[in-house]
């Protein structure tokens, strides 16, 4: 198997409206030029505007499945996506890190939709304390980031985190990287252009900066990257659904 692009995989959810989860990821990386393989962690019913149903995967088999393609494949960089809570999220980052020690790790940490519809189990964030330093790069936004920070998780720096600044009442759209005990804002890009919620916006901004970093960019480089491409995603069109296009 011969190919000019660097792999990258995607660890999650199916949305059958491919606004979100692994078809949105796909279609990310296919624009960034990487080669997206895709594991599904849990099969929902849902919409552009709603999640009706959800039925997680069975562990066993998300696991063979990243052996199998891990040994298959060279995979520079892997984005987590929704997990149905830490003990799920630690086998998954176990199995891959036995495969691949170096390699790069990205978690998004979807715990409720948009529509307030519950991910993550919550009661089991504290068993991430000791697990964090495996990950390169958590992407939380504002209110995922308080979550986590509420159950003392980041404060040692143990990782990279990237605060997505969509949800802020101040500065809105300027994140945050916090990278090596430094903090770096990323501004909106220039321009007077007008921006619309959408559906998936965090999958598609951690699948590019996963994307960015398997192409051999820094992480701050891979951030400012991913946020000019989800941000011409946020003006592609005004519904919640959204065009990729670079």
């Amino acid at each position: 198997m011969h190919t000019e692009r660097p792999f990258v995989m995607s660890i999650a959810g199916y949305d059958p409206s491919g606004g979100a989860g692994l078809l949105a990821d796909i279609k990310t990386m296919e624009q960034l030029k990487v080669m997206g393989l895709g594991i599904c962690t849990a099969m929902t019913l849902q919409t552009e505007s709603q999640c009706l149903s959800l039925e997680w995967q069975p562990l066993g088999e998300i696991l063979k499945s990243i052996v199998v393609l891990m040994k298959e494949y060279p995979i520079q960089t892997v984005k987590i996506g929704v997990v149905k809570d830490a003990m799920m999220l630690i086998e998954i980052l176990k199995t891959i890190k036995s495969n691949k020690s170096n390699i790069k790790i990205i978690w998004d940490p979807v715990l409720k939709s948009t529509s307030e519809f519950a991910f993550f189990d919550l009661n089991s964030l504290s068993l991430l304390k000791n697990i964090l330093h495996q990950i390169d790069l958590i992407t939380p936004n504002y209110h995922e980031y308080n979550i986590l920070k509420g159950n003392e998780l980041l404060d040692q720096q143990q990782c990279s985190v990237l605060i997505k600044g969509g949800h802020r009442d101040d500065q809105l759209g300027v994140d945050i990287l916090k990278e090596n005990g430094n903090e770096i804002s990323l501004e909106p890009g220039e321009g007077n252009f007008e921006y619309f919620p959408k559906h998936g916006s965090g999958c598609v901004l951690s699948s590019a900066i996963a994307s960015w970093l398997a192409r051999g960019k820094d992480l701050e480089t891979a951030c400012k990257k991913g946020k000019n491409y989800i941000e011409q995603f946020l003006k592609s069109s005004p519904s919640l659904l959204g065009f990729h296009s670079t």
